[in-house]
């Protein structure tokens, strides 16, 4: 398929896209099992509380187990008893699930065929600046009819790129060897230049 590919000094002509990355059929099940696991590996498994063998005291029977008419009790550190420990009190080590290599390539060409589907794919032919100035990249973005809301793909990471967009809490850059299937459905637009779409047909080819 070919796609319009946008220039600051006006439309620069047209690319052809493999349909094998930017062609596919939306797969929701996939999608959704891929950014789940991407998200989940995100998760630090921190949280922790402590058991009847963390807290202190609880080393006496607190009353004994006959005649009192209360029930028995063998610790004042049950998790009966609001001074207690917590009940299961470990938590889980991570919560990583497991997406193989061909699961996590197919569910990236599902959604980067969506985005072109949706008209929310715009390639450009570069974005270069001089410096690393906010107002200039607001400036070409607004010249090529882009919202501030935007994921911006170029072939290998640029710093003036990156400090340009630091300040816009709506504009993020990345490379295309680190995009993530959070942040391609995340953002309204999704700005990729020529040489990043060919680094990504060549990874999910």
């Amino acid at each position: 398929m070919e796609i319009k590919v946008h220039s600051l000094g006006g439309e620069a002509g047209t690319l052809q896209l493999s349909d094998e990355v930017f062609g596919r059929e939306f797969n929701e099940a996939l999608v959704h099992q891929v950014v789940t696991a991407y998200m989940a590996r995100g998760r630090q498994a921190t949280k922790s509380w402590k058991g009847r063998s963390d807290v202190r005291g609880g080393g006496a029977k607190p009353w004994r187990q006959k005649g009192t008419g209360r029930a028995r009790a063998g610790s004042i550190r049950s998790p009966l008893w609001r001074t207690g420990g917590k009940a299961l009190p470990h938590p889980r080590v991570n919560y990583e699930q497991k997406i193989n290599k061909k699961m996590w390539r197919s569910g990236i060409r599902s959604i980067l065929s969506e985005l072109v589907r949706q008209e929310r794919l715009v390639l450009v032919d570069g974005l270069p600046l001089d410096a690393p100035k906010t107002k200039a990249l607001v400036g070409k973005l607004t010249e090529l009819g882009l919202p501030l809301d935007a994921l911006i793909v170029v072939e290998a990471f640029d710093d003036k790129l990156a400090l340009a967009a630091r300040n816009l809490p709506h504009v993020h850059v990345t490379d295309a060897d680190h995009v993530d299937p959070v942040s391609l459905i995340d953002f309204e637009k999704v700005v990729m230049t020529q040489g990043a779409v060919k680094r990504l047909e060549e990874r999910l080819a």
